[in-house]
């Protein structure tokens, strides 16, 4: 799961055109433990999901969401 979490973290950072300062920055964290988590290096708290999700204008589930459950 946190190899599907940190792969999809980065995919939708990308996607929107986000550095992982300003995803920090929305989100709140550090933007070293963003690299950490899409690094797959440190596991994120479910909290920390949702505060990304939101700062990515997605949901939690769909950053945990394998890529072939489409």
């Amino acid at each position: 799961i946190r190899e599907i979490f940190s792969a999809n973290l980065r995919k939708c950072r990308l996607r929107q055109g986000l550095s992982q300062e300003e995803l920090a920055h929305r989100a709140k964290i550090d933007r070293t433990y963003v690299s950490a988590l899409e690094r797959g290096v440190h596991a994120a708290s479910i909290d920390v999901v949702d505060r990304l999700a939101v700062a990515l204008n997605s949901q939690a589930w769909e950053l945990l969401r394998p890529e072939d459950s489409t």
